[in-house]
């Protein structure tokens, strides 16, 4: 055999194989997508996560396979590190508060824009124009309750009106949400995202919620990445609190998912942004990739 028809027959075998492996991966997946059609997932898609062009390019190729699957994907984003790079441009300085909460004051309030458009754009470039930005001030969406007169404007969610979304998921788009809350009289509060996606799943019924994070999920030992939790139940999750297996930074994001859970939605899933496709491979294979938190245990 010459040395071109080696190569030949070796570049054929090659392309067999990953045609089979692509074909492994439908067939995994199709259970899942007949299962999960019509359901809506809320997804918080993080800052941190959003820095990577490249990335932020296979998030929006995930969301917009969802919709094309049948499924009703919500976006609900934060944009710490967009809003900061933006304060330092206008030669703001955004201070840090306890507990993580960014002071903003009148005129950073209105920096919040930032966020509207650049997860929905990403969306909308994936061939079709099915993404809708929205805030929360919009039609009602987020009314909100001010925090701490100290902190500025930051707040609390008090109540979400969905109607605004469910209209959108019907028409087959995509509500691309940012997390900026309004009061009666108007005024404008920055809410924390990781809560708003949980207000905004229990409001929609969500069967699944979503968090994207810089981190592979909940792990037993922090320093460990092998004592990834898989799925836990709130109640055990609950324990791992109590116990302080889990702690520090992670307290937060672990109360906006057992709030969830609480307020109905049937599962919470806690994946690393960093990994391209990573909403897909969670959702759509027998594995997954990260921590999964259900009301019950398995």
């Amino acid at each position: 055999m010459s040395d071109d028809t080696a190569a030949g027959t070796a570049e054929v075998e090659a392309r067999l194989a990953a045609g089979h492996a692509a074909a492994d991966v439908l067939v995994e997946a199709l259970p899942y997508i007949r299962r999960f059609r019509g359901a809506t997932v809320v997804v918080k898609y993080g800052g941190n996560a959003m820095v990577d062009p490249a990335l932020a390019d296979r998030f929006a190729e995930d969301v917009v396979l969802l919709q094309a699957v049948g499924l009703r994907p919500v976006v609900v984003h934060g944009g710490g590190p967009q809003i900061g790079d933006l304060m330092a441009r206008l030669g703001k300085a955004s201070s840090r508060r306890p507990a993580g909460h960014r002071r903003r004051d009148a005129r950073h309030r209105s920096h919040g824009a930032v966020r509207e458009g650049q997860p929905r754009d990403r969306v909308r470039h994936q061939r079709a124009p099915i993404a809708v930005g929205l805030s929360g001030e919009d039609a009602g969406l987020i009314v909100a309750d001010v925090r701490d007169p100290a902190l500025g404007y930051v707040g609390d969610v008090r109540e979400v009106n969905p109607a605004i979304v469910e209209r959108l998921l019907a028409e087959e788009l995509i509500p691309v949400i940012s997390t900026i809350g309004s009061d009666e009289s108007g005024q404008a509060y920055n809410i924390n995202a990781d809560t708003v996606a949980g207000a905004i799943a229990a409001a929609l019924g969500a069967e699944k919620l979503v968090y994207l994070t810089d981190v592979a999920g909940l792990l037993r030992d922090i320093d460990d990445p092998s004592t990834l939790i898989t799925r836990v139940s709130a109640a055990e999750l609950r324990v791992l609190v109590d116990d302080e297996v889990i702690s520090g930074g992670m307290i937060p994001k672990v109360d906006s998912c057992l709030d969830a859970i609480d307020r109905g939605v049937p599962a919470v899933h806690l994946l690393d942004g960093r990994i391209p496709h990573v909403l897909l491979l969670e959702l759509f294979t027998d594995a997954g990739v990260g921590t999964m938190i259900t009301r019950w245990s398995p």
